[in-house]
């Protein structure tokens, strides 16, 4: 039965379910094994240049020297070619919000609103609408990179991606059975039976405002003058005079973009000090600022992050999101507001002051700083560490499409047997080789000297 309500079409369960069966002939599960490397329309070097444009040019030397260190750091700052090499391929046309950059190092521990520590994704610089298996083929590449670089076999690697995958699949179809609103509040408690969730679990509990007051900040020169920022250049260096002013303005319209409750506890804070700080992997190069802020007195510190935002990786190979740019009638969404939305759609809990902001025409993200955060190591992911963390991305990720999609179309497509999973650990093999051959191109570049073997 269908019905129609203005432009929404209202459809059954029974429906919902057999259209995502049915977009298996437009994409068979199969067929998700497939890569076309000669389907780029530019090198991979080509592609990590591209998107180096408008970025702080002394830093972006620093961005290839990381990313050559090993594949799976070239992975971290490769967003954009893989979404280049995923736009390449057919797709089930499924869309929900991705991640963008789902991969095994943007899970991670940090504290909610109540409090209490949690587990989740936690990295939405990528994040779209997009057909929901691109998440799930960047974690299926990433764990088998990440199962090499701790010492895997190749089967366990794949077996890692196979129980990913199997995981979601079953949750997907776990969340097609239950409430709506029982799914939108589902609570994953597999956490303890992995153990590199429950290490970084103990990491965010000992990352307390405190411990990041010690580690970022120092007694300033004069007896009353109290913290500041360290100078540890080029990671973080303090920021004075106009550029400080410019940071410390944008706190207006930010303060708009989060809720009254928490506007008026942030007006209880006054600003001490503010740095420009280096973070991650693929942000490397843009700008990303840090306000430390005290309380009630100096030991109650909130340190806020105002990172800018590019357009997602994902952005120029999406109809809708290149209808946007295009549309002189309306401007392209906000990055900062994107990333933010994304991530309250995907999580169950978000950061309490998770906004966005503007800074001389840049769009910025706003969120706290190492508020009880923790994320695991690649060293954690040895021996049964990959397969059991692997089935945590599953469930995670299949948390977060299916509260920002429809959980019955995904679960309709994806099946009960073992297709759709056989065919991942295969795309993530191939994709895992793909990474290396391209990390080697870029070694090449930048020290045509270095061996690029890599060791299995």
């Amino acid at each position: 039965m269908k019905a129609q309500v203005g432009t929404m079409l209202w459809m059954s369960p029974e429906e919902r379910r057999d259209l995502g069966r049915a977009r298996r002939k437009q994409m068979p599960r199969a067929g998700h094994a497939q890569l076309h490397p000669a389907a780029r329309k530019a090198t991979a070097l080509d592609l990590v240049e591209q998107s180096m444009s408008g970025r702080v040019p002394a830093l972006i030397q620093l961005k290839y020297k990381l990313m050559s260190e090993s594949p799976f750091a070239y992975f971290r700052g490769a967003a954009p070619v893989m979404a280049a090499d995923l736009a390449a391929l057919p797709s089930t046309g499924i869309e929900s919000q991705i991640c963008g950059d789902a991969h095994v190092r943007n899970l991670g521990a940090y504290a909610s609103p109540d409090g209490r520590l949690i587990f989740d994704i936690n990295d939405f610089d990528e994040t779209i609408r997009a057909p929901f298996e691109w998440d799930l083929k960047r974690m299926a590449a990433s764990l088998v990179l990440a199962g090499r670089a701790a010492g895997q076999k190749e089967a366990s690697a794949r077996s890692a991606v196979e129980a990913c995958v199997e995981r979601y699949s079953a949750q997907m179809r776990e969340f097609a059975r239950m409430p709506l609103l029982e799914m939108a509040r589902f609570q994953v408690h597999r956490m303890n039976l992995a153990k590199p969730v429950h290490d970084a679990l103990v990491k965010a509990e000992r990352a307390t405002p405190a411990l990041t007051l010690k580690q970022l900040t120092e007694k300033g020169e004069k007896p009353k003058s109290g913290r500041r920022f360290k100078g540890m250049p080029p990671v973080l260096t303090r920021v004075t005079g106009a550029q400080r002013a410019a940071v410390l303005a944008s706190m207006k319209p930010y303060l708009e973009t989060i809720e009254p409750q928490r506007q008026r506890l942030l007006s209880l804070y006054r600003p001490v000090d503010v740095a420009f700080k280096v973070v991650g992997t693929g942000s490397v190069g843009l700008r990303d600022y840090c306000v430390y802020m005290d309380g009630n007195g100096p030991l109650d510190p909130l340190f806020l992050q105002i990172k800018e935002e590019a357009p997602s990786a994902y952005a120029p190979y999406l109809p809708a999101a290149r209808a946007g740019q295009r549309d002189g009638r309306r401007a392209a969404q906000h990055n900062g507001q994107r990333a933010a939305l994304g991530q309250r759609a995907m999580q169950m809990q978000s950061d309490p002051f998770l906004g966005w902001t503007h800074i001389d025409g840049r769009q910025y993200l706003v969120r706290q700083l190492n508020d009880h955060k923790g994320s695991i190591n690649l060293e954690d992911l040895a021996g049964g560490g990959l397969k059991a963390y692997a089935e945590v991305c599953g469930e995670l990720l299949a948390r977060g499409h299916a509260r920002s999609s429809d959980p019955m179309v995904i679960a309709g497509y994806v099946g009960s047997g073992i297709a759709f999973a056989d065919a991942l650990a295969m795309f993530g093999s191939a994709y895992a080789d793909r990474t290396e051959k391209d990390w080697s191109e870029l070694r090449r570049k930048n020290d045509p000297g270095k061996s690029n073997r890599v060791r299995r």
